[in-house]
């Protein structure tokens, strides 16, 4: 490669894996809605859950990926499952976790 540019190596290895939390602005959506969902009592969905078959995702989880879906204009649940790996801001919202978009 030219010296004009700035040098790419997509092979770069991290020596710490790196934190998606570290990606994203401080002031950003995503951390507003998810520090809103923390502050709910999400109790009654929690304590109702039967716990049959696989494990489940949070409540949590999914309530902050339903608000920061519909609050950017997201309100397919395909679209928010594919934007959980597509997208920080989503992988932020998620834990980094991909619920399929079929989850109740």
């Amino acid at each position: 490669m030219s010296s004009n540019f700035v040098p790419v190596d997509r092979a770069q290895q991290y020596l710490f894996p790196p934190s998606i939390q570290d990606w994203l602005p401080e002031n950003h959506l995503a951390r507003f809605v998810v520090d809103i969902v923390s502050q709910l009592d999400l109790r009654p969905l929690v304590e109702t859950y039967a716990g049959n078959g696989v494990k489940a995702h949070h409540p949590q989880v999914l309530l902050s990926l339903l608000f920061y879906g519909y609050a950017t204009g997201i309100f397919s649940s395909r679209k928010i499952e594919r934007a959980t790996s597509d997208s920080i801001a989503f992988r932020c919202v998620s834990a980094n976790t991909h619920p399929d978009h079929l989850t109740r």
